[in-house]
């Protein structure tokens, strides 16, 4: 009895262990709107999908000066969800003592273009492609 019951966990060890998501493709922008935000320096990103996870701000550009700072990433992965915060002047992250923000994927290739206002977990539109 005791050698089915070590095989049966093998097995189910195996099919387990063998059961890898596959990867599709992902390309992101991230979009935050910094109008009547007041002593703005600089805006940044930090989350859990970026190489220093949380450690580091990842700057953001507003290249046509309309308040809006946006990045972009392309990305292969089989991640459920990204989790992050907007940064301002480095050091002071949006939604103080609030969850972060979540951007949850489709299990297929997508584009996805998410639009926030800073410090507003309400005013959220995701595009999809």
């Amino acid at each position: 009895m005791k050698n089915y019951i070590k095989i049966a966990s093998v097995l189910l060890i195996m099919t387990f262990s063998n059961c890898v998501q596959e990867e599709h493709e992902k390309k992101v922008t991230i979009q935050v709107d910094m109008n009547g935000v007041d002593n703005l320096e600089s805006v940044g990103i930090r989350g859990d999908f970026l190489p220093n996870q949380w450690r580091e701000t990842v700057p953001m550009t507003d290249h046509n000066n309309d308040g809006i700072y946006e990045i972009s990433f392309s990305e292969k992965t089989a991640v459920y969800a990204i989790e992050f915060k907007f940064v301002k002047n480095n050091k002071e992250y949006e939604l103080e003592g609030k969850d972060n923000r979540q951007l949850v994927f489709e299990y297929k290739p997508e584009t996805i273009v998410y639009k926030a206002k800073y410090n507003n977990n309400k005013d959220i539109n995701i595009n999809r492609k």
